[in-house]
């Protein structure tokens, strides 16, 4: 991108309807466990049980946080024979969600990390 071209489009403004939507889409990817359900997804396809088996968490807590991801448009289930397997909906999800922890390990918060779930 020139410089030129980084100008311009500084200097459109979104309507407020494409900004309170972005809005949603980083709300969604604010939970550390969705988060790192989409770097899993990020990888291909997954399984409830996969996505289980990789990040330590319960089934059913897997099972909210892929709702709250299908429902704001940001991940796509298919039926495989008895299972639904996982995908994101499109690769711009993936590339927030890596710049996102990028951003985070170049430039640390205090944050607690990711705790496994009691079950």
């Amino acid at each position: 991108m020139t410089v030129l071209q980084a100008r311009s489009t500084a200097a459109v403004r979104p309507d407020a309807g494409a900004v309170a939507a972005a809005g949603e889409l980083l709300r969604a990817l604010g939970a550390p466990h969705r988060l790192a359900i989409v770097l899993e997804l990020a990888d291909g396809p997954r399984c409830v049980h996969e996505l289980v088996e990789r990040l330590g968490i319960s089934q059913s807590l897997t099972s909210q946080h892929l709702r709250v991801l299908r429902n704001t448009g940001l991940a796509v289930g298919t039926r495989r024979g008895k299972e639904t397997a996982y995908a994101l909906a499109d690769d711009h999800v993936a590339h927030i969600a890596r710049d996102a922890l990028a951003h985070s390990t170049e430039h640390p918060l205090s944050a607690a990390p990711l705790r496994p779930d009691p079950r």
